[in-house]
């Protein structure tokens, strides 16, 4: 038997336009520009937050034009909370904090579903407190021992 050539697997099993629509769906914008304007902005912000291993495997998993609003961003020096994050949001896009919350929780639900739960576990261990609700998920406090 000789062996066939076998097609590389897609990267994401979503393309960019389903997750567009996704998010659309998950942010109830009235428009596809408006999720895409959201995608972009969040996947940009979240860019600056995510290094190392995870940012590779994260993009891995996007569509590529998401990937490439991840990637082109440089990390910032400094992590922002999850609260921070969204105001930074809010302050680079002109919106306000809830609006920024309502786009980050929207687009990160989605990302969330792309990256799974391993990948997704191993981002929010690196990133400070306050993302795990952004990306839908419950945050969980580490038990506090007496000292």
């Amino acid at each position: 038997m000789y062996d066939q050539p076998r097609t590389a697997p897609s990267r994401t099993a979503m393309t960019f336009d389903q997750m567009l629509e996704r998010v659309r769906y998950e942010g109830a914008y009235p428009t596809r520009e408006r999720a895409e304007e959201a995608v972009h902005h969040v996947l940009a912000a979240l860019g600056r937050q995510v290094t190392g291993d995870e940012r590779v495997e994260l993009a891995g998993c996007l569509p590529i034009e998401a990937a490439l609003a991840l990637t082109a961003q440089i990390p910032d020096a400094e992590q922002l909370t999850g609260w921070g994050f969204v105001k930074d949001l809010a302050a680079r896009t002109g919106g306000t904090p809830a609006t920024a919350r309502w786009d980050t929780g929207a687009v990160l639900t989605v990302v969330s579903r792309l990256a799974g739960p391993d990948l997704l576990a191993r981002i929010l261990h690196q990133l400070p407190g306050g993302y795990a609700l952004l990306f839908g998920q419950a945050q969980l406090q580490q038990p506090q021992h007496a000292a």
